[in-house]
C-alpha cells in the first residue's frame, strides 16, 4: 500500500507538470524577430485519423530546408519541444514539425504503443511535410524524449528516407526495459498505465495488456514488445545506416540503460552515446523548451554535421561520451568497451559475525572460499532498495543525493551481505558489474534484488547500481546457478571506502515473487563460486 501511494504521488506530480507545460495551442504564431514562424496545423495520419502538429519555419532561409520530425513522448503533446525546435529553426535553418502521438491530447486515434499505425504516422507526417513546406527530401531527420525516441527509431527501420536520429531516454527492447530480469516494473508500469488513461483514449492493445497485467499475466506485453523494439530491427538499421545519436541518463527508472548499450554496440552505422546522471527524460527535460543543455546542444551537432553537412568536428570526437553517475566531468571512448579498462573478481565469502561486527556479513575477496550455505527469509523487503521511479535519479542528477544505504541496518535474516576490503586510493566503477551466484530456493517462483553499493568504514553510503532477478519455473530445493548483469555505471568510489552487495527478496519500485515464509539459501559450491566481477577504469 505504502508503494502504491508512493506511486500515486510520483503520477500526479508528474501530470501536474505536464498540464502546466501543455497549454492551449494558438492557430498560428509569428516570430519574425527571431527568425521562426510557429503553426498549429492538422496533418492526416494513417488511416484516416488527425494529428496535430506544431509546424516550425525557419524565416530568411532561402531554398530546401532539412527536416526535423519529433514524434511527442507519452502523455505531452505537440507543444513539448517547440523551445528546442525554435532554436534548430532559427538558428541553423530546419523545418520542424512536432506531433502529438495518436490516441493522446488533441491527436485523433487510440493509444497504440509505438505499434505499426505510430510508425505508419510519423512516416505521413514526413510524407506531409515534403508537400507542405520547403522541406529537402534527401535531408530527414527524427527526435524525441521517451516514447517518441522509440517511434523516431522504429520509424527510421522503416524508412530509409530518415538519415539521422537522435533518440533520448528512449528504449531499444521494450521487454528488457518494463519486465528486467523476467521481473515487473511495477511503479513505471502504473505510471504509464495511469498517464495514458489521463491524458489519452487507449487502443484495443494497451487495454488487453493492461487487463492481464491486472491478473498477473505478461505474455500480451512480451509477444507485443517484439514488434515495438528496434533492437529487433537491427538487420534493417544497419543495411539503411542512418546516423544515430542516444543520450540517457544512469537511473532510468522505465527504460534501463543496459538495453541501450547494447544497442548501441550492435549497430554498425554512424553513432553517438551519451550517459549521464538523471532519471526518465531528466537530462535533456530543459533542453526541449529550448534551454541550455548538454544533450540538445550534442543533438544540434549530430544533426548539423548529417543533415547541413557541417564541419563541426563531431565525427573526429570519440563518440561514447559518459559522465560519472557520483558527479564529475565528461570521458570520451571510441566505443562502449572501452569504458572498462579491466575487471576484477572478488569472491562471496561465508557471512559470519566476528568480534568486530556481530552482523553476518562476508567478504568479497580475491580468492575462492567455497563450501558454505547461508539461508534468510523471504517475503518482507530491507533498507536496502533501489528508490523511487523519477524522484531518486532526478535527486542524484540536481542534488547530488544519492539513494543511501546504512548497512547495520540492513536484516541480514533477509539478506545477504557481502563487502569488499576498502580501497586505499579509490577506485572507479566502470562498466557493467556482473554477480554470479547460486541460490536455493524454496519455491517454484522467487524474486531477488542485487544492489551494489559504495560505502565508509561505518557501512553509510551510496546506492552505485543494481538489478532485479526472479526465478520462474524453479526446482523447490534445487540450488540454482543466478547471473545478474546490474545495470551499466561510471561511478567513482572515494578512497578508504568499500564496495557492498546486498542480495534481499523484495523492492517497491518491482512487483515481487517472494511469498512470506519461503526462504532463500545463498551458497557458493567448488564447482561454481559465487563471485562480484567489478569493472574498472
Amino acid at each position: 500500500m505504502h508503494a502504491s501511494r508512493t506511486l500515486l504521488a510520483t503520477a500526479l506530480a508528474s501530470i501536474l507538470l505536464v498540464l502546466s507545460l501543455s497549454l492551449p495551442a494558438s492557430t498560428a504564431l509569428a516570430d519574425t524577430a527571431t527568425g521562426a514562424r510557429i503553426a498549429y496545423r492538422t496533418i492526416p495520419g494513417h488511416g484516416g485519423i488527425d494529428l496535430r502538429a506544431m509546424v516550425i519555419t525557419p524565416t530568411g532561409y532561402d531554398g530546401p530546408r532539412p527536416l526535423l520530425v519529433m514524434p511527442a513522448a507519452w502523455s505531452t503533446n505537440n507543444l513539448l519541444y517547440v523551445g528546442a525546435a525554435k532554436r534548430l529553426a532559427y538558428e541553423s535553418g530546419y523545418q520542424v514539425v512536432s506531433y502529438t502521438s495518436r490516441g493522446f491530447w488533441d491527436s485523433g486515434g487510440e493509444i497504440e504503443v509505438a505499434g505499426p499505425q505510430d510508425v505508419a504516422d510519423a512516416r505521413a507526417v514526413i510524407d506531409w511535410a515534403l508537400r507542405e513546406t520547403d522541406a529537402d527530401p534527401e535531408r530527414i531527420g527524427m527526435a524525441g524524449i521517451s516514447y517518441g525516441a522509440g517511434i523516431s527509431l522504429l520509424t527510421a527501420a522503416a524508412d530509409e528516407r530518415v538519415r539521422a536520429v537522435g533518440a533520448m531516454s528512449g528504449w531499444s527492447d521494450l521487454a528488457a526495459s518494463l519486465y528486467p530480469g523476467e521481473t515487473i516494473n511495477f511503479q513505471a508500469v502504473e505510471l504509464l498505465l495511469t498517464s495514458a488513461h489521463l491524458t489519452g483514449r487507449p487502443g484495443d492493445d494497451l487495454l488487453e495488456m493492461e487487463s492481464a497485467y491486472r491478473r498477473g499475466d505478461v505474455r500480451p506485453a512480451l509477444e507485443l514488445a517484439p514488434e515495438r523494439s528496434a533492437a529487433t530491427k537491427l538487420a534493417a538499421l544497419n543495411a539503411s545506416g542512418p546516423a544515430i545519436m542516444i543520450g540517457h541518463a544512469w537511473n532510468d527508472g522505465i527504460f534501463p540503460p543496459s538495453q541501450l548499450t547494447d544497442f548501441y554496440s550492435a549497430y554498425t552505422g554512424p553513432k553517438r552515446l551519451m550517459l549521464s546522471p538523471g532519471d526518465h527524460a531528466t537530462p535533456e527535460a530543459f533542453g526541449a523548451f529550448g534551454l541550455p543543455n548538454e544533450t540538445w546542444e550534442s543533438l544540434t551537432r549530430w544533426f548539423d554535421h548529417h543533415l547541413r553537412g557541417a564541419d563541426n568536428g563531431i565525427a573526429a570526437e570519440d563518440p561514447v561520451r559518459v559522465k560519472p553517475n557520483s558527479g564529475g566531468d565528461w570521458r570520451a571512448y571510441p566505443d562502449w568497451q572501452a569504458v572498462t579498462e579491466q575487471e576484477t573478481t572478488l569472491h562471496l565469502g561465508e557471512p559470519e559475525r566476528s568480534w568486530s561486527n556481530w552482523q553476518a556479513t562476508g567478504g568479497l575477496e580475491a580468492e575462492p572460499r567455497t563450501g558454505w550455505d547461508y539461508g534468510v527469509r523471504s517475503g518482507i523487503g530491507t533498507t536496502a532498495e533501489s528508490g523511487t521511479l523519477m524522484l531518486s535519479g532526478a535527486l542524484q542528477q540536481f542534488a547530488d543525493i544519492p539513494t543511501g544505504v546504512a548497512l547495520p541496518l540492513v536484516d541480514r535474516r533477509r539478506a545477504g551481505v557481502w563487502t569488499s576490503e576498502p580501497y586505499s586510493e579509490g577506485v572507479r566503477v566502470s562498466g557493467t558489474p556482473r554477480a554470479r551466484l547460486t541460490v536455493t530456493p524454496t519455491d517454484t517462483e522467487q524474486s531477488l534484488y542485487a544492489y551494489l553499493y559504495a560505502v565508509d568504514r561505518h557501512g553509510t553510503g551510496a546506492l552505485v547500481t543494481h538489478k532485479p532477478v526472479t526465478l520462474r519455473g524453479a526446482e523447490p530445493g534445487e540450488p540454482q546457478r543466478v547471473r545478474v548483469e546490474l545495470e551499466p555505471v561510471v561511478w567513482d568510489v572515494p578512497a578508504g571506502h568499500r564496495l557492498a552487495l546486498v542480495v534481499d527478496t523484495r523492492d517497491a519500485r518491482y512487483t515481487d515473487e517472494s511469498d512470506l515464509g519461503e526462504r532463500v539459501v545463498f551458497g557458493s559450491p567448488e564447482s561454481a563460486p559465487s563471485t562480484l566481477t567489478v569493472p574498472t577504469a
